[in-house]
């Protein structure tokens, strides 16, 4: 028989995949495979790849019949499959796999959504079933098979085509559009802004077995069929009935039962059924039998109701019963890992651990995510054990309350601080856009006016001149000296360059500007500033936000991407070339959205600030190796702490002060 396929696919969005592939057309069998999947490019494009790779050497060059070989094709895809899932090269894979033999066999297996279409005889129905996406796992499990015949029409979609398309409107598109069919059905989908790729498969001729075989649907060995089955919709029972009368051949390749009456041709069991149909409508007009013909009516209403009743009964029984089993061994598995993790801890293994209380945590919020409301309580006490096996694993101290060292609104209501400077005596210079306030020891004084019209962008204390140094939106720096705020100049005529930050070292004022990816190092002079020198030689200082200095310079960078949001890095820079640094043993997103770095000494630590979740995350100093190694962490655990906006610790390690919008904190670290 002669065999004809054609394909195409509607425009795919950015993120989807749409792969439609016809192999074998000059060895006589026919293997195809349509995918659709989410994902990037170049993880659909291997994927499509590897499909081909397997399906000619298993199926087209393989030995054995055409279900064995198909059968051993699946078991490899699968295998791919699932590695790529859990790679996150691809997502959300709807696929469908056949392979037409010559002799005139149809072999035909789908996942997800994908779905296959057999138009013989002047009417449509779907070949394939369909698990509801979350309740079957993405994997082959099933094989349909049957026999073809001439002039029958197949058409291949991975995604469902009845939500668009009727059957009625399919089998008119075969019969009256021709070569058409396709591009007409991609106009339909494209209406309804649906995204799939389609294959059209004309027979014909006869087949060369010239033998009727009995079309089945068996599991593929060492496989589990599908666990869920889609309720049926009115057009498919519709579908099925016409089956049953007509005896179209194919219905048995949806997984129902085919229908014949032994000894009796389908034309003669056909009029059977009318001749009954007929006698019970006249059955109703006439006046001595309608009473009979209506107690009948409403027996067989009633009987049909019950029946459906039980159906629908069955299967919400069953499939709570499944959901229950699931949920039962999901639940035994987070104990298992909670276990796991603390074995891990006491052998050392930090890093393995937190990974497992990850899983750990992802499946508890599964349990909890399900409509069935089932272990719901187990899960909340689960997600507890896994918070407190974490913050004890990780050192976490939450601070209920912080202790209050200066009230900021107490002095001004609607004060909103920005940052502040740690000076001698304990004293300390807390800024918001126009003013600064002096704090000593409980004491807030009333606020100074840095200038007229320019708001401060950030502040640096400058030891070795006793001063506080300032930088303005103006484009200008102004020191404060002697209690005097004065404009300092400097000798490169195109002004100052604006950072994101500044800081003092030595002589020298830093600026850091990750516009320009360099940071500025001004001399400071008499009166004023020399030229800039660029600090930067080899440091990618791309996304910089902060930045602390004790003789190296540490950069904390903005590594964000939408596989990773808040993501952050640091830099260390000795005299301008990057060098090694490496934090260890870092709980898994201990550093996302951190925005202040600082380390009061060489041998001192490191302290970042969070502040969105109001935490201080700290770290060992790095040394000459570059290794710095993860401590601990503090948690702000009270509501009336405001959005944290600054930090300074003292020159001994010994008192963390942070700044929120209104209060400034102190934390005792070596009583912790």
């Amino acid at each position: 028989m002669k065999i004809a396929v054609t394909t195409g696919q509607t425009k795919a969005p950015h993120g989807t995949v749409l792969v439609p592939v016809i192999l074998g057309e000059e060895k006589g069998d026919r293997a195809f495979f349509l995918m659709q999947c989410d994902g990037k490019a170049e993880g659909g494009e291997n994927l499509r790849e590897e499909f081909i790779t397997v399906l000619t050497h298993a199926v087209l060059d393989g030995v054995g019949s055409g279900y064995e070989r198909l059968e051993s094709a699946l078991k490899e895809l699968n295998g791919l499959l699932k590695g790529f899932m859990l790679s996150e090269a691809v997502s959300d894979v709807h696929a469908i796999v056949g392979l037409i033999e010559i002799e005139g066999t149809l072999h035909v297996s789908n996942v997800g959504r994908a779905e296959a279409y057999i138009i013989r005889d002047g009417s449509a129905l779907q070949i394939t079933e369909f698990s509801p996406r979350g309740k079957a796992p993405i994997a082959f499990t099933q094989i349909l098979s049957g026999p073809i015949r001439g002039r029958d029409h197949f058409i291949v979609a991975s995604q469902r085509l009845l939500r668009t398309i009727t059957p009625a409107q399919l089998t008119k598109m075969v019969q009256h559009d021709g070569e058409s069919i396709i591009q007409n059905i991609i106009s339909a989908l494209s209406a309804e802004k649906e995204v799939a790729c389609i294959a059209h498969i004309t027979v014909e001729g006869e087949a060369e077995s010239g033998r009727e075989e009995e079309p089945v649907k068996r599991p593929m060995a060492n496989t589990r069929p599908l666990r869920n089955r889609q309720k049926m919709s009115g057009g498919a029972v519709l579908s099925k009935l016409t089956d049953l009368f007509s005896g179209v051949e194919w219905g048995s390749l949806a997984g129902k039962m085919r229908i014949k009456l032994a000894g009796k041709p389908a034309k003669t069991a056909l009029e059977r059924a009318k001749e009954s149909i007929s006698t019970f409508l006249g059955d109703l007009y006439n006046p001595e039998r309608k009473r009979r013909a209506h107690l009948l009516l409403l027996a067989g209403s009633g009987a049909l109701f019950l029946v459906i009743w039980m159906v629908v009964q069955l299967s919400l029984v069953s499939q709570k019963s499944q959901t229950r089993g699931e949920l039962s061994t999901l639940v035994k598995q987070i104990t298992a890992d909670l276990s796991t993790a603390e074995n891990r801890q006491l052998a050392g293994d930090t890093e393995s651990a937190n990974a497992i209380l990850q899983r750990a945590d992802e499946r508890a919020k599964q349990v909890m995510s399900n409509e069935s409301g089932l272990y719901r309580s187990e899960a909340l006490e689960l997600l507890e054990r896994i918070k407190s096996k974490r913050e004890e694993m990780n050192r976490v101290i939450r601070l209920v309350p912080p202790r209050v060292m200066a009230n900021l609104s107490a002095k001004k209501p609607d004060i909103v601080a920005q940052g502040f400077i740690g000076l001698p005596s304990g004293e300390f210079a807390v800024y918001d856009r126009q003013n600064l306030y002096r704090v000593s020891l409980n004491t807030v004084e009333d606020g100074e006016k840095l200038g007229s019209e320019e708001l401060i962008l950030n502040g640096a204390w400058f030891p070795r001149f006793q001063s506080k140094v300032f930088m303005t939106t103006g484009n200008s720096v102004i020191e404060i000296i002697n209690g005097q705020p004065t404009t300092m100049k400097t000798e490169d005529t195109a002004g100052w360059v604006t950072g994101s930050d500044i800081k003092t070292y030595l002589r020298y004022l830093y600026v850091l500007s990750p516009e320009r990816k360099q940071i500025y190092k001004y001399e400071r002079l008499a009166s004023k500033y020399g030229p800039p020198a660029e600090y930067n030689v080899n440091g990618d200082l791309s996304g910089a936000l902060d930045m602390t200095i004790v003789g190296p310079v540490y950069v904390l960078r903005d590594v964000s991407t939408p596989e990773k949001p808040g993501a952050r890095d640091t830099i260390k820079l000795l005299r301008g070339e990057k060098q090694p640094f490496n934090i260890r043993n870092l709980p898994p997103g201990a550093l996302d959205g951190v925005t202040k770095i600082y380390k009061a000494t060489t041998t001192g630590n490191f302290y970042f600030l969070d502040p969105e979740n109001k935490r201080i995350i700290i770290t060992t100093g790095d040394g000459d190796l570059g290794d710095s190694l993860y401590l601990k962490q503090y948690i702000f655990d009270s509501d009336q702490v405001g959005k944290l906006k600054d930090l300074y610790v003292d020159g001994d390690d010994s008192r963390l002060f942070v700044l929120d919008e209104k209060k400034l904190y102190a934390i005792d670290l070596q009583s912790k």
